[in-house]
């Protein structure tokens, strides 16, 4: 792929002083050959095979990364969600997602997604199972990621899973007390969820895809602010297209580092997902994005509007820049990962009705949310009903990362470390929901799902 010196002159500036990163490279691995009715014999087939897919996948993206001088922040695996082979029970489930750490650390990567069910119209038994264990396969590893698709514009809400993950959330948080709840940080709950997301905590390699795939996710909000910085005070369409023109040379360079990768371990190329994804550094925030556009603080006026301009810039840059763009592809607006969202938590400008509002026209939802540990399980899957109709009505994904950080109140800091980052405990309404979880059954889709 050629590429014009003044282009390659641009991303070393934005590499260097602007925070542009390849936030992932994801291999997806397909399981479905790893069923088995033995459970010791389904372990081996998951662990053998994850093994010799993704054994040279951290080397060779550090060669790439030596090699182009691009950072690439983390490498990791996706697989077939696990609920399609378990066919187990919640401890052999457990079983299987120590199975997936052991393989994770074999090949090096940092995390491994696909701890998945997929139950928006409804549980299997296999299904069931997983999800009953899920906060005790994430209490007893540190890379496994886990998502549960509860929604779909097609199927509408299953509102008795939603119901479930409130209560398993809790749980989750319960046992990983000592560090704030964090294991409910590998843990998200989806509406719509993408097949191909290379983003964790939920990524998993749909059944739609091949045998094996690489996909690469792509973040720099630094460099979007640094752009939009340059034309304060200038009309919409300007502003428009300065993000535009952006992430076409943003998405260029995780193209190619997806057909280098892609080549060297002689893999198929998935996507580039082209997401803003923020980290705490200073000067790495979507929040700052928002706020650069003219807004005195995100949360304030306004800033949906400014941040459904960011999302829709965002994607047709990306789409001009590959034929192959897929996953999130937008802004994430994660309060603990984004240090301007925290400081407009704390500053009282941000509340999560607001984030709910924003979460129509972002790339996902409500990401990273810490609440009070006394938020009770009701509550919690309320807040997750509330996400997935939006998705549902929508016909968008959108997604509910939230940690019930026991011990904590508003106004308190939860550490978490790493990309995770620090994040506030925000106030929740009190108003009790529980008669309405409690109904059950499934919320209908939409009527304008009925497209055939």
């Amino acid at each position: 792929m050629f590429i014009p010196a003044d282009e390659i002159t641009q991303t070393i500036r934005m590499i260097l002083k602007e925070h542009l990163d390849i936030r992932t490279v994801t291999m997806g691995i397909n399981l479905l050959d790893c069923a088995s009715d033995d459970l010791g014999t389904k372990c081996c087939k998951i662990y053998d095979k994850i093994t010799e897919k993704a054994g040279s996948l951290v080397k060779t993206a550090c060669e790439i990364e030596a090699e182009y001088g691009i950072p690439i922040v983390n490498k990791r695996i996706s697989v077939t969600p696990i609920s399609l082979l378990s066919n187990t029970d919640a401890e052999g489930c457990v079983r299987i997602a120590e199975t997936l750490e052991k393989a994770a650390d074999a090949v090096g990567v940092n995390f491994i997604g696909g701890y998945s069910a997929l139950v928006h119209k409804g549980y299997t038994q296999s299904e069931r199972a997983l999800v009953e264990s899920i906060p005790d396969a994430l209490h007893a590893t540190t890379k496994v990621c886990c998502s549960v698709n509860v929604a779909t514009t097609k199927a509408g809400i299953n509102m008795d899973a939603v119901r479930d993950l409130g209560i398993l959330i809790k749980k989750a948080a319960e046992l990983s007390a000592s560090s704030g709840g964090s294991d409910c940080a590998r843990l998200v709950v989806f509406a719509n969820a993408p097949e191909d997301n290379p983003f964790m905590a939920g990524a998993f390699h749909g059944v739609g895809e091949p045998e094996c795939v690489i996909n690469v996710g792509v973040s720099g909000p630094g460099v979007v602010k640094c752009a939009v910085d340059t034309v304060r005070g200038q009309d919409f369409t300007v502003l428009a297209e300065t993000v535009k023109k952006t992430a076409f040379k943003i998405t260029r360079m995780g193209q190619l580092v997806a057909k280098e990768a892609s080549e060297r371990l002689q893999v198929p190329f998935g996507i580039v997902d082209l997401s803003l994804a923020p980290t705490p550094a200073i000067g790495d925030s979507v929040a700052r994005i928002l706020e650069s556009m003219g807004l005195e603080h995100c949360g304030g006026p306004g800033t949906t509007a400014a941040l459904a301009l960011l999302n829709d810039a965002v994607k047709k840059g990306g789409i001009m820049a590959s034929s192959h763009v897929g996953g999130l592809s937008g802004a994430f607006i994660p309060v603990s990962e984004d240090e301007g969202m925290i400081d407009n938590v704390l500053s009282g400008a941000l509340c999560i009705e607001k984030l709910e509002a924003m979460t129509c026209v972002c790339s996902v939802g409500l990401d990273m949310i810490v609440v009070p540990g006394s938020t009770d399980a009701a509550t919690i899957s309320a807040i997750i009903a509330d996400e997935t109709a939006i998705g549902m009505v929508n016909n968008k994904t959108t997604a509910v990362r939230i940690i019930p950080a026991p011990g904590k109140v508003p106004g308190d800091i939860v550490e978490f470390g790493g990309l995770l980052g620090s994040g506030p405990v925000m106030p929740v309404r009190q108003y009790d929901c529980s008669a309405f979880i409690q109904r059950g059954g499934r919320i209908p889709a939409p009527l304008f799902s009925l497209r055939n």
